[in-house]
């Protein structure tokens, strides 16, 4: 014979109500033959404790930990190809994956922290396929390996740190680079975006109409309020002010300017981190998109919007 392989298991018998007699069937004592507190599976991201019970004649018995939350793919969404790796891994010799034990902890309740026995109905080589999950305590877990299963999920794990939250940036942005808005709650003044060809006119020839009364958007002249924009984010590299000061500045710019009420106003959106214009590559606009529609009407060239920079 040429195929040293053997042909494709049968399916995993399924445990009958209670599984207590398949538990007893497959019930032998083991030794722990490996303790991973990181296994990790080939192409996979996260990690967890693998405890391996092995013995001569017996199936190998598998318990993986994870702490719930962890960065990466969780022993439920990845129970197949987690499971696979282990066989393939430690047991590549066996016809049938090990018998596979799972614990998802839950730091913050855990007397809600069960092990789960997972089935799975039929395997081809190394990949289990057909999960399904029952109940287990910690006593039948102990009587099925024959020793001691640890509960914890190790001291050799090692969680992932935690990613830099983003920077905010405030920065001059053209606004032609804008994406086109789509407006809503003012059909009337601001019925579906402004085109290229339009926001290019108005380049060209920039519009300085008197306050409207149709919305708060339309009720005073952008062209001012980017203007002093401009000079508030100037002031602001000069003299080192963080993200979270620059609503004070704009505020302080605008009293001794002299500036309107709704000038002020304006001018503090801009740099307020809550509502200041945020461009979007996907979505278009995280913020500000009707402020952006007036500016485009109004033909105002230069503004200012807040950038999230990863820093890594």
């Amino acid at each position: 014979m040429t195929d040293d392989l053997p042909a494709d298991p049968a399916p995993e018998p399924a445990p009958r109500p209670g599984g207590q007699g398949d538990l007893r069937a497959l019930s032998a004592p083991r030794l722990l033959s490996v303790d991973d507190h990181m296994f990790t599976a080939p192409g996979l991201p996260g990690t967890f404790r693998l405890q391996l019970f092995t013995a001569p004649g017996a199936r190998p018995v598998a318990v993986a930990t994870q702490i719930a939350g962890e960065e990466g793919m969780s022993l439920m969404n990845g129970v197949e190809r987690f499971a696979g790796a282990v066989w393939e891994r430690h047991c590549p010799d066996q016809d049938l994956p090990p018998v596979w034990v799972e614990r998802q902890l839950e730091l913050h309740a855990p007397g809600e922290t069960r092990f789960r026995r997972v089935v799975f109905a039929g395997a081809d080589r190394y990949r289990p396929q057909g999960p399904r999950w029952s109940p287990i305590t910690h006593e039948e877990l102990q009587d099925l390996v024959g020793a001691t299963v640890v509960t914890d999920r190790g001291a050799g794990y090692l969680p992932r740190p935690a990613e830099p939250e983003p920077r905010l940036v405030f920065a001059e942005f053209a606004v032609t680079r804008l994406a086109r808005p789509r407006p809503f709650r003012e059909p009337a003044c601001m019925p579906a975006g402004v085109p290229w060809w339009r926001r290019w006119t108005r380049q060209v020839l920039p519009r300085r109409r008197a306050a409207r009364t149709c919305c708060w958007y339309h009720g005073g002249d952008w062209h001012a309020v980017n203007a002093m924009g401009l000079e508030v984010l100037e002031r602001a590299r000069a003299q080192c002010v963080e993200p979270d000061d620059m609503e004070e500045l704009a505020i302080a710019h605008a009293a001794a300017a002299g500036a309107s009420r709704w000038q002020t106003e304006a001018l503090v959106s801009l740099f307020n981190i809550a509502n200041a214009l945020q461009p979007a590559s996907q979505t278009g606009y995280i913020n500000g998109q009707h402020r952006a529609q007036a500016m485009l009407e109004a033909g105002v060239r230069r503004t200012v919007v807040l950038h999230h920079v990863d820093e890594t």
